[in-house]
């Protein structure tokens, strides 16, 4: 029972707060319940491996609380909204999200991200942790250090802490470098799926990495752009 998955969800309309506990728990997960945003962050701790916030609640929204989270925890974060529109998920990648799935959506449609989150966190993780000693440990970039075990960077001896959907598209780029990557090939490579997030979404996390970086759009020294085409690095 210790090593049961623990699920934070987060909405302030009770009944879809019951059928999203009673569902997760009907998988096996352990699952904490938060009427709003305020007391997701609250509750929010190590312990928990991923965050499902619905994005508008009274108190503070789940973009909010999802900004609040990120500063000090690392587990993916799962969006729930009402609206498909490519403008509000870039904004939700901008607080911190790795992904959406927009209301109403079916049982198995939400298993499905749940999985794939939980998937792609936890395997990554144990990849490194278990890596052999002659396996490389860090990535070495212009004055970049990509550290592979704790999914951070260090510029300048200073440490930057990534997402875990930053850091696999720094790794990415990073791995492959003058590969220039379009919005849907990163989407398929950093999320392991087929399909679109769309163009607004992408530009979100690489504003992100960019602003984490000290980095600039206009003359980037780290990830560039290839207007109408995509992002690489030199």
């Amino acid at each position: 029972m210790e090593n049961r998955i623990r699920i934070l969800i987060a909405d302030d309309e009770p009944d879809i707060l019951e059928i999203l506990r009673l569902l997760l728990e009907g998988e096996g997960y352990e699952v904490t319940a938060a009427a709003d945003g305020r007391e997701a962050v609250q509750k929010a701790d190590a312990s928990v491996d991923l965050y499902i916030l619905d994005i508008h609640m009274p108190v503070m929204s789940g973009f909010a609380a999802a900004m609040e989270i990120r500063r000090k925890f690392l587990a993916p974060v799962l969006f729930l909204t009402a609206y498909s529109g490519e403008a509000d998920k870039a904004m939700g990648f901008a607080a911190g999200a790795d992904d959406y799935v927009v209301k109403p959506f079916s049982n198995r449609e939400l298993l499905l991200r749940v999985r794939s989150l939980l998937r792609r966190y936890k395997e990554y993780g144990a990849r490194n942790i278990s890596a052999s000693s002659q396996e490389k440990k860090e990535i070495v970039y212009k004055d970049l250090v990509l550290d592979l075990e704790s999914q951070s960077v260090k510029k300048e001896g200073m440490v930057i802490v990534l997402t875990s959907t930053e850091f696999r598209i720094l790794k990415l780029l990073l791995t492959h470098r003058k590969k220039i990557y379009s919005a849907d090939s990163l989407y398929s490579s950093v999320w392991e799926e087929d399909g679109a997030v769309g163009d607004g979404a992408i530009m979100a996390h690489i504003k992100n990495l960019r602003k984490k970086l000290g980095d600039s759009s206009r003359n980037p020294q780290y990830i560039r752009t290839a207007w109408g085409k995509g992002y690489y690095v030199d």
